[in-house]
């Protein structure tokens, strides 16, 4: 089928396919700070759970401004183990992120947690947390989002599959965030790769723990 046939239907039945927006950089460098050193080196595999986390920020528009979303996410399972939403996106909104996945039970003695250079994780506050939780803090190289491609990719599946769309307020936009985490890319949401054994990243933490 010509493509001119397909714009033409889809224009007579009102469709318009999701377009990703481009994102702007939300890292901002301390050059003050002196950033953890890479444990991760590109490496994204994990044996366990709770051993290796990867986390960011984003931002959804609002009718009310920007909410901006932190997550972290488990290497093992690709699982979103904490997030937090908030009008800010200062060292607050990763460090309640990481107090979500802690309190959870999702982490173990002595894991790393991987993230890039911006202020809120070079930050006194942040690098105190993860001490106290007994974490091994990691950092990419600035402006290379390779070193943190797993967190970039969930970014980007959640922006096509929870739609572009600017929400009417915060509220909703929190209300949308916390369906698609926790019931569906969590819980529902296949990972169609043989090396996943087709599972949700549920599934796939449930398989580890019966395996242990």
């Amino acid at each position: 089928m010509n493509h001119k046939r397909v714009e033409r239907l889809m224009r007579e039945r009102g469709i318009a396919g999701i377009t990703r927006r481009r994102r702007r950089s939300l890292t901002r460098p301390d050059h003050q700070a002196r950033p953890a050193p890479d444990l991760i080196g590109r490496d994204f595999a994990a044996t366990r759970p709770g051993t290796r986390l990867v986390g960011d920020i984003t931002y959804l528009p609002t009718g009310q401004g920007w909410l901006y979303l932190a997550c972290w996410l488990d290497l093992a399972t690709r699982e979103v183990v904490g997030y937090a939403m908030a009008e800010h996106h200062r060292a607050d909104l990763v460090v309640d992120a990481l107090h979500m996945a802690h309190a959870r039970g999702r982490l173990e003695s002595g894991r790393v947690a991987h993230n890039d250079r911006g202020s809120e994780y070079t930050s006194t506050q942040f690098r105190t947390a993860v001490t106290q939780l007994g974490i091994l803090a990691s950092t990419g190289r600035t402006g290379s989002c390779y070193d943190n491609a797993p967190a970039e990719s969930f970014w980007a599946l959640l922006e096509a599959e929870i739609g572009t769309h600017e929400w009417p307020d915060r509220a909703t936009a929190r209300a949308d965030v916390f369906a698609y985490i926790e019931t569906f890319y969590n819980r529902r949401r296949l990972r169609r790769h043989p090396a996943w054994g087709y599972l949700t990243p549920h599934e796939t933490r449930q398989r580890h723990t019966l395996a242990a």
